[in-house]
């Protein structure tokens, strides 16, 4: 493949950590990477552990493949088309690639659309404010109302399941999260000093959760919403959920308004996620922190609380959010969320036994007998990635009491922190991404415990540390038993053809920085602004093992970087990329990576991998985003791909007043977050 590059361009969002623009870091994190680094501790980072370097035997055999060329194009929703991209091509002009990512690589851009591969189509699947309950009225930007609201597609879609309806021919249930509002784009004439109730009461209608029924068209893989389905759903920031685990009754989770401690209003800042084998959503309640006001004690800080006014200012209208009146809210938030969407009637959970910290998502494989287990990570600069081990076996079947129990699975079990071990020394590392002498990126691991619940109680695997302390102040359990400080470590997905586990690592806008840590192996550059991902090993394959092997997957960033490692395939045959964020997998065992903060000139995109065979490395971009917007999802089908395009126009200056962005319904619309498939025109299936 002949790559299409593009020059550095230049914006306000240049001195913003990984590309966001200013008005992203106010709104979706609340300037995280602006505030202190909430981890002081001086256990190691995991550049000071991390030994390998690239594997020069798999260069050398990548470097044999033969490369050819062909012309290629790209189709947009709206709007002007994409610049084309060239690709490979076989006898009858077909892509090449490993199977399931056989299409010619979409070129990197800056069209203000939905860019696809030449021969794939798309559409808006579900837009923010599309009516999905009964009696919710048709969206109006200038007569937005919190009842409304409420029955209406939230906001900010990031990420999506979909879920087969066996019974409902050609129909399936979507769910998605909406991580955050974006109130100036949100609402005309906007005061972020004095925001009304009423805004702020759409907003927290905006957050949380969606459930939708869609229909597949026949003869396309047009997907479209059924509204008034008895199994559409919204969650908000005000639905009552249930929590459980060992914290539920705690103290540290007390308040006025619950004094048992086992109710919570809402969900927030909902990031990733993952599907149960049971038939359930998993939600992660990433930076919550941005929610709460006037926090002062050290566990605060340590979750990156601010001791002043909210961007939002939702503390004014509910004294919850106010930790100087209700200081044990906080502690109800960052934990896993489990959504039963077969029952709109359910109250959604959130497990404290999986911990408190910034989960960016949750995904689920199986030990062979049966048990959970669940990897997450907490998206933060130096922060760690955890693993909880269930206790309970997953039953199958369908019955209430199956379901029951299948839901009290991740409330019993073992929750565990990544500790990293290098095999080279640190001194090879000198931040440019040259190999160290042993020519691997690779290493050991092991996985901590921190405590341990039963149906009995919760003992504590930390010192000075009670059960409860560790469930709920997560990230300084981690603290105290060492664990390696990672690079932002976001989605992870356990490839479910070989379980070998997979760690997106977004970048870390201080590596190298005074008073920080410096390039390592697994992050092989100063000023890491690319980002890179770590492939996993469990010892024997065991999803249940204490211990594991770890190697250097990707370091992203353009090919023509000699820092840039593709597992060792040409890079004269690779896609650029920047900034991987969420992961998934597709029925051939490929890795589908979508980016958020692309710091190479070019919007935000989706890409497709392989992982194993002679192609493992190959990348090849399949999607790009509007202005502005960050690419979540993904869902990859066998003849559809799912996405969501996350804060169209979230650029610097820009208002509903002053869009910039007119996607996806043209100049004179307001924007909006969608969803949005991507199908062959031709009926196949993907990437074949």
């Amino acid at each position: 493949m002949r790559r299409i590059t593009l020059p550095i361009i230049r914006s306000s969002s240049d001195s913003h950590p990984g590309g966001r623009s200013a008005l992203t870091c106010r709104f979706r994190c609340g300037d995280a990477c602006f505030h202190e680094v909430p981890n002081t501790t001086s256990n190691p980072y995991v550049g000071d552990v991390i030994a390998g370097a690239l594997s020069r035997r798999t260069v050398m055999r990548a470097a044999a493949v033969v490369t050819a060329t062909a012309a290629a194009g790209a189709s947009a929703v709206a709007g002007g088309a994409a610049p084309a991209a060239a690709a490979p091509a076989e006898k009858g002009g077909k892509a090449k690639g490993a199977r399931g990512l056989r299409f010619a690589p979409v070129a990197p851009n800056t069209a203000d659309v939905v860019t696809v591969p030449d021969g794939y189509t798309q559409n808006v699947v579900i837009r923010w404010g599309e009516p999905i309950l009964r009696g919710a009225p048709a969206f109006d930007p200038d007569k937005q109302t919190a009842k409304a609201q409420a029955g209406q597609f939230g906001y900010n879609n990031d990420f999506l399941a979909l879920l087969p309806l066996p019974h409902e021919h050609g129909r399936q249930i979507l769910v998605a999260n909406h991580e955050y509002t974006d109130e100036v784009l949100m609402f005309r004439s906007y005061d972020p000093e004095n925001p009304t109730r009423e805004q702020v009461e759409i907003a927290w209608a905006a957050h949380g959760l969606s459930a939708v029924v869609v229909q597949e068209e026949r003869r396309t893989g047009k997907l479209v919403p059924v509204p008034r389905h008895p199994l559409n759903r919204r969650v908000t920031a005000t639905t009552e959920f249930r929590l459980t685990g060992p914290v539920a009754g705690s103290d540290l989770v007390k308040t006025s308004a619950d004094p048992s401690g086992t109710k919570v209003l809402g969900t927030l800042n909902n990031c990733s996620g993952g599907t149960t084998p049971w038939g359930t959503t998993l939600h992660g309640e990433e930076n919550f922190n941005q929610y709460f006001a006037n926090a002062t004690r050290a566990t605060d800080k340590r979750y990156g609380l601010g001791s002043g006014a909210t961007e939002r200012k939702w503390e004014r209208f509910d004294k919850r959010f106010d930790v100087a009146q209700e200081p044990n809210e906080p502690h109800r938030f960052g934990y896993v969320v489990e959504l039963d969407p077969y029952d709109p009637t359910s109250t959604p959970r959130k497990h404290t036994a999986l911990g408190r910290f910034k989960h960016e998502g949750a995904t689920v494989r199986l030990t062979e007998d049966g048990r959970p287990v669940v990897y997450s990570g907490d998206d933060e600069r130096f922060d760690y990635f955890y693993k909880f081990v269930g206790s309970k076996r997953m039953k199958k079947g369908t019955s209430r009491a199956v379901r029951e129990h299948n839901l009290s699975l991740l409330d019993e079990g073992t929750l565990y922190v990544a500790k990293l071990t290098g095999d080279s020394p640190a001194i090879e590392i000198d931040g440019t991404g040259k190999l160290p002498a042993d020519g691997e990126f690779d290493g050991s691991g092991e996985w901590i415990p921190l405590a341990t619940a039963t149906a009995d109680g919760a003992v504590s695997h930390v010192d000075g540390m009670t059960a409860e302390e560790v469930f709920v102040f997560t990230r300084l359990a981690g603290d105290k038993v060492g664990a390696t400080k990672m690079d932002r470590p976001e989605d992870i997905e356990p490839n479910p053809h070989t379980g070998k586990v997979y760690v997106a690592l977004t970048n870390n806008s201080n590596r190298g920085k005074a008073g920080y840590a410096a390039a390592d192996e697994a992050n092989p550059r100063n000023s890491n602004k690319h980002g890179q991902v770590l492939e996993l090993t469990e010892r024997w394959n065991r999803a249940d093992s204490r211990k594991f092997a770890w190697s250097l997957f990707l370091v992203a960033g353009d090919p023509d970087d000699p820092a840039t490692y593709f597992a060792g395939f040409p890079k004269d045959q690779v896609s650029p990329i920047s900034c991987p964020d969420n992961v998934a997998f597709d029925r051939y065992g490929n890795l589908w990576i979508s980016t958020d903060g692309n710091q190479l000139g070019s919007h935000d995109g989706l890409f497709g991998v392989a992982t194993r065979g002679e192609r493992r490395g190959e990348l090849k971009q399949f999607a790009t985003m509007p202005n502005g917007a960050e690419t979540c999802g993904p869902v990859i089908q066998r003849r559809r791909v799912l996405v969501a395009v996350q804060h169209p126009g979230e650029v610097d200056g820009a208002s509903v007043e002053k869009p910039a962005s007119a996607w996806p319904d043209g100049p004179g619309k307001i924007v909006r977050p969608a969803v949005v498939a991507i199908w062959r025109e031709d009926g196949s299936d993907i990437g074949i």
